[in-house]
């Protein structure tokens, strides 16, 4: 990686790299409800666009990782350790990895969407990328939280994002379980393989929150300590 784009992710901030990484991760996740809606109206061609926007920001998030993992500066002096943080970046990072796995999961095997699942499946990636914009919120304040040494009333708000982060979460875990519901419900109408492939695809579209929550639980750690 070149001086001046290190210069860039650390010059401001030994946060910005984190927030940087972050704000490429929502962009990989703001591509799948797209990709999704493509899938639902059998449209391979966007398919095929959408997963390329993720692939090659999925790859931008890995550069920053592995420049912010090589170079982070062991002498800064944070509130927190250089080890949680790196923590967080490999949560961040979950989220990229799964939006990929949807995209290549739907593309490579032009997962046709059964009917009856499309509308329960198009909210469950919505409250994914709702999730996660939730997780990139509260990383956007870790300069003000350092500011005030991790307390306070900055603390108290992100405690609250915290919080209502959780709550998208657990309304994706109830979209999982509905969608799930339902293709039980019609496992018998489909093909066998596709069967499997979409329990899988479901379960991916659940761990986009998931990953979201963890973020956010492990910054709730940070204000703890």
């Amino acid at each position: 990686m070149s001086t001046s784009l290190l210069g860039d992710l650390f010059g401001r901030s030994p946060f910005r790299p984190m927030q940087r990484h972050m704000e490429v991760v929502r962009g990989c996740v703001d591509h799948v409800v797209p990709l999704f809606e493509a899938v639902a109206g059998g449209d391979h061609a966007t398919v095929a666009v959408e997963r390329a926007q993720i692939d090659d920001l999925e790859h931008q998030a890995d550069t920053i990782k592995n420049a912010l993992r090589s170079h982070l500066p062991k002498g800064f002096f944070l509130p927190v350790a250089r080890r949680d943080l790196l923590e967080v970046l490999d949560l961040q990072d979950n989220i990229a990895d799964t939006a990929q796995d949807l995209a290549e999961l739907v593309a490579e095997r032009r997962m046709v969407l059964p009917e009856a699942m499309a509308e329960p499946m198009l909210a469950l990636v919505k409250s994914g990328q709702e999730t996660c914009d939730a997780a990139a919120g509260v990383i956007a304040e870790l300069d003000e939280l350092l500011e005030m040494g991790f307390r306070g009333r900055e603390a108290s708000r992100v405690e609250t994002m915290v919080d209502a982060l959780s709550d998208k979460e657990e309304e994706a875990d109830r979209l999982e379980t509905e969608v799930n519901r339902i293709l039980f419900a019609i496992e018998g109408e489909l093909d066998p393989v596709s069967v499997v492939f979409w329990y899988r695809i479901i379960e991916l579209a659940g761990d986009l929150a998931d990953y979201s929550k963890k973020v956010g639980s492990r910054l709730r750690l940070f204000l703890a300590t």
